[in-house]
């Protein structure tokens, strides 16, 4: 963030010289005052202090950020409630007292760990929990009128430099201004479940190509997928989400990684066990409806039921998703809304584990579309583990979690507390 040039002459003065740590405070300072108003104006505060955490992270050049919350009422344990970076921390919860967050909640007190090689406290290591590597730390504690209610934690500099008291300056005035502000509209900081993982990432890369042709998709994505949740997966064109769907629906293979779905390995299989995974295990749902146009709702339903091995009765699924009396239809005597529709039901008679979502709306009308989503609503409500990756911000206000892909990794996950229905959606 940078100041106009009517700001920046003001506060350097003609001709002023000024060194570089003077300049950082300066637009440390903007920072805050952009904080500052964020909170005060955001018609949602949870969005604001995800903004404003954003905002820190990109000013001190921080690999990571989260805010995690101390569930002082009941265990006695703090949970990430948002947090930016390529670890999903999903389910992770620690002691009060335990690690560097735990004994900033504990204890009240700032803690920097400028070099983790070199602190006892914090030995830097690979952690096989959320695949990430902590080098340098500052954490913060949330501390409102009464009590310590979280912290604020900013993980690793992604020039390699160490964290200076400037750094830690901002990092304090966020979770001064954020205790402030949760105090004042009333905020209770989100706790993410620990729900069962069904499906686990871990450094996951895939390249195409050799030689000069060599093209590096996916470049280290560390995912955790929890039983009966929706996600929605977001990214600009080319930041590797569809290439990591087709990973977890068994349509392609991993370069290097780990890839576990319901406890097994799936990492480096040969084909036929990925034919039977993607036969029994995955539902899939593509913009392209892909249904056989000789044949009826019904009997596209049961040509993909021939082929598992223990299927749903076509005529049930089609019920399932409102069109038991369209069953004898050929695809074109029904509407796209209506195509899409049977699609989900194809997904569904194979009774999978996980449907993934491939922009199941993006040929639709906004009124179809909405009527595709309150299907799939329907089917999160009865417990289906659905992915879905789409450009439509609008359909993440439905979803469990928000994952943000970005060059190849999951550049932020965003918990959402209270997901929309899909009749409250606009666009």
């Amino acid at each position: 963030m940078t100041f106009s040039d009517e700001k920046s002459s003001e506060i350097y003065g003609k001709g002023m010289q000024v060194t570089v740590m003077e300049k950082k405070r300066i637009d440390y300072t903007q920072v805050v005052w952009e904080i500052t108003r964020m909170l005060q104006e955001a018609d949602s505060l949870e969005d604001a202090l995800r903004a404003s955490l954003g905002e820190v992270v990109k000013a001190v050049g921080a690999e990571a950020g989260t805010v995690w919350a101390y569930n002082i009422s009941g265990d006695k344990r703090i949970y990430p409630s948002f947090w930016i970076g390529g670890a999903d921390l999903t389910g992770l919860s620690l002691e009060a007292g335990e690690g560097i967050a735990g004994t900033v909640v504990k204890e009240g007190k700032t803690t920097v760990v400028r070099d983790c090689q070199k602190d006892e406290r914090w030995a830097g290591r690979f952690d096989e929990t959320t695949g990430f590597v902590t080098k340098s730390m500052v954490c913060v504690p949330l501390i409102n009128k009464y009590d310590v209610i979280g912290c604020i934690q900013i993980i690793n500099k992604v020039d390699g430099t160490l964290y200076n008291d400037e750094d830690v300056s901002l990092c304090e005035n966020l979770a001064m201004l954020t205790a402030i502000a949760i105090d004042g509209r009333g905020l209770n900081l989100g706790i993410t479940e620990g729900k069962p993982s069904i499906i686990s990432l871990r450094n996951v890369t895939k390249t195409y190509g050799e030689g000069e042709t060599k093209v590096q998709i996916l470049k280290g994505v560390n995912l955790d997928v929890r039983e009966g949740e929706f996600l929605v997966i977001l990214g600009e064109s080319g930041c590797g989400k569809s290439t990591m769907l087709n990973i977890i629906g068994g349509m392609d293979q991993l370069t290097t990684g780990n890839f576990i779905f319901d406890g097994k390995d799936y990492s480096h299989v040969d084909e036929n066990t990925l034919t039977m995974y993607r036969r029994n295990s995955v539902g899939f749902i593509f913009q392209a409806y892909n249904l056989m146009p000789t044949l009826t709702a019904k009997e596209n339903l049961e040509f993909i039921g021939e082929l598992c091995e223990d299927p749903m009765d076509a005529e049930a699924a089609l019920e399932k998703v409102g069109l038991g009396q369209r069953k004898d239809n050929y695809p074109s005597q029904m509407s796209g809304g209506q195509q899409q529709r049977v699609s989900i039901a194809r997904a569904l008679v194979k009774k999978p584990k996980v449907i993934l979502a491939d922009e199941p709306t993006a040929a639709l009308d906004y009124e179809t579309s909405i009527e595709v989503l309150t299907v799939l609503e329907e089917l999160i409500k009865a417990g289906t583990t659905l992915l879905m990756v789409t450009h439509n911000e609008e359909i993440a206000k439905m979803a469990n979690r928000v994952i943000r892909m970005k060059g190849g990794v999951v550049s932020e996950v965003i918990v959402n507390s209270h997901p929309a229905s899909a009749k409250e959606l606009v666009w």
